[in-house]
């Protein structure tokens, strides 16, 4: 009897996990849609997230294990969070009204979701963001006994328990609602649009866009990934999804397996600060900063742009100093035929735009237009002639269900951090602490913030790094007067570039891995091709300019000298323009980059000499090459 039943509990736990899966999908078409209202229910969005909650939980702790005993205690365990989350969901109208009058019912459910979060939080992402709870956590409990700016208010450890369990500051709060209804929205958007054949079309746009050029099968990689990785939301899957095929092409064409699995993460990686979906973030920004999603994409547009010509002027100059062969013609689709087979897919992108911009709709409703869109797409025309099954679509929901699950946990817990802020002070305390290391100096704050985003990011999705780090190093650049968008823009690259720095790199390690690279290899690789990113979020806090706010000539000036600094930076990097170039040289290229990328340091007003010297260096550069390019080719006769 117990072998039966050791044999049919795995098979029925795939079944359990799609069905929940499915389950959430529908649970947010059903929020984003405004159904519950339609049908005379009238639903506080706290229990709808309380619901989300619960079967987040399940899903987290119904995997397969090895033996018999640990998949029932997880059981059970899961069991638990689905029970508590759903008493959460019926019961919060009257918990939260007697919030003030402790009742035992709301310290019960609060202490057990607490619990059982934190652990959900360790399987999915690690204990790194779980002992930053509990430090926040100890820190509330003992803080009132400190002096100075990180003094906090003394609270009881009941009190603090139930303020982040049911409070709108705390767990049911902005964080995870953004998760549970916008995040969701975006990643069943991406999973139909895949399934529909829209990444085959980005793969083959790329391919009959970039083909014919040098290196172009890293140029491929970087459009196939930038398109499909803006709607992904996370590096990694998006890694795996584009890896597959762009690091086979880009090995295959010449690329070094270190240097192909780099070009792959860093485009990947750039996916979620390409507009206008951001990975998500987008919205989520414009709802932490109180303004329009299309102020956002705006904010967004030239730093993304850099970062992606940093990275297309270096691949082409690889190629052209590795001698890297164009693609075979045969392997590349005419562009008219790509177009007239993939046009369609405008269709779902204009769905989402035209809802957010239009009619200005809800993000979460936009991006289910989108996924209706993509939807009707897949379903009556496909891609190549292949169409969505009904398993298709059945799997789009279950993916997006599962997908979500470490989002949820993150939302969940980067809501204790808020909660706890709020109700000790601490909030306030931690950007006068940070403001006053940083001693009044705006760079050495930008660069302690930027070394906290890039620890605090590593390893988590990116909602979750930007979720994390608008709480808790954005105030603090705000504080001492950098523009809201620009703090909010340079924590949200710091995080991200956690994917490529070591030592947990861990977009880079994926890519290694497909490509059986050298790790580490790869992920320095990464840095270099990256370069931008590291850079630019300086640049745009100290000139807004290239956040396209200001004076339209100030703005023109600026995103052309930047792009001018860019393209030297990267001839110094790669050490070739025409021919392999001496150290000496490429010192002199990265020099006038830097003369071109140099902001207005404290209003001393340097930049137009600053120009001026980079233009004659350049000149003079340029001159040089020029002749060592004849003296090279009258030595090759």
């Amino acid at each position: 009897m117990s072998h039966h039943s050791q044999v049919r509990e795995p098979a029925a736990l795939p079944l359990i996990r799609t069905l929940l899966g499915v389950f959430i999908a529908i649970a947010a078409i059903a929020y984003a849609s405004d159904l519950f209202s339609r049908v005379g229910m009238s639903i506080f969005t706290e229990q709808y997230l309380a619901v989300i909650l619960g079967i987040s939980l399940a899903l987290v702790f119904l995997k397969p294990q090895a033996s018999l005993l640990r998949r029932s205690v997880d059981s059970l365990i899961g069991a638990l969070g689905l029970v508590a989350s759903l008493y959460l969901a019926v019961e919060y109208p009257d918990l939260v009204e007697r919030q003030l009058d402790m009742p035992l019912s709301a310290l019960v459910i609060s202490g057990i979701l607490f619990v059982l979060v934190l652990e959900g939080l360790r399987r999915v992402v690690g204990l790194s963001l779980v002992l930053v709870v509990l430090g926040f956590l100890v820190f509330a409990l003992v803080g009132h006994n400190l002096s100075g700016p990180l003094q906090t208010r003394e609270v009881e450890l009941d009190r603090l328990m139930v303020y982040v369990g049911l409070d709108t500051n705390g767990m049911l709060g902005l964080t995870l609602s953004v998760a549970a209804t916008i995040v969701i929205g975006f990643v069943l958007f991406g999973q139909l649009l895949l399934r529909s054949g829209g990444a085959d079309f980005f793969n083959d746009l790329a391919l009959s866009l970039m083909g014919h050029s040098r290196g172009g099968s890293g140029k491929i990689a970087t459009i196939a990934s930038a398109l499909f990785g803006s709607i992904s939301g996370v590096v990694v899957s998006n890694i795996v999804a584009t890896g597959v095929v762009t690091i086979r092409m880009m090995k295959q064409g010449g690329f070094k397996p270190h240097t192909a699995a780099a070009i792959e993460t860093v485009a990947s990686t750039g996916g979620q600060i390409m507009p206008p979906v951001m990975g998500a973030v987008a919205f989520l920004m414009a709802e932490f900063l109180q303004i329009s999603y299309a102020q956002v994409v705006l904010a967004a547009l030239v730093p993304a742009i850099l970062y992606y010509a940093a990275l297309y002027i270096q691949v082409d100059l690889e190629a052209a100093k590795e001698d890297i062969k164009r693609i075979d013609p045969a392997l590349i689709p005419p562009k008219r035929q790509v177009f007239s087979q993939g046009w369609v897919f405008v269709i779902p992108f204009a769905a989402v735009i035209g809802a957010l911009f239009f009619f200005n709709s809800r993000p979460e409703t936009a991006a289910l237009w989108g996924a209706l869109g993509a939807l009707v797409v897949g379903v009556a025309r496909g891609y190549k002639g292949k169409r969505m099954s009904l398993r298709d679509i059945r799997d789009s929901l279950a993916e997006t269900g599962h997908s979500i699950v470490d989002i949820i946990m993150i939302g969940a817990a980067a809501g204790f951090i808020i909660g706890i802020l709020n109700i000790t002070g601490l909030g306030f305390g931690l950007t006068y602490f940070l403001v006053e290391l940083g001693q009044g100096n705006l760079f050495l704050l930008l660069l302690i913030s930027a070394g906290v985003c890039i620890v605090l990011g590593m390893g988590m999705p990116t909602v979750g790094v930007y979720m994390l780090l608008a709480v808790l190093v954005a105030p603090s650049l705000v504080q001492v007067g950098v523009e809201p968008i620009a703090a909010h823009l340079f924590i949200f690259y710091m995080g991200m570039m956690s994917m490529i720095t070591p030592p947990i790199a861990i977009g880079a390690f994926f890519a290694a891995s497909i490509a059986k690279a050298s790790p580490m290899k790869t992920a320095f690789t990464a840095m270099r091709l990256g370069w931008t990113a590291y850079i630019v979020p300086f640049l745009f806090v100290s000139s807004p300019a290239l956040l396209l706010i200001g004076d339209g000539i100030d703005i023109a000036v600026a995103v052309v000298s930047a792009l001018i600094g860019v393209w030297a930076v990267s001839v110094g990097v790669v050490g070739f323009l025409g021919h392999k170039r001496s150290p000496g040289v490429r010192i002199a290229f990265v020099l006038v980059g830097i003369l071109f990328l140099i902001p207005d340091l404290g209003g001393m007003n340097l930049i137009p000499m600053a120009r001026i010297a980079g233009f004659i260096i350049l000149a003079m550069l340029i001159a040089l090459g020029i002749t060592g390019k004849r003296r090279l080719a009258i030595a090759a006769k």
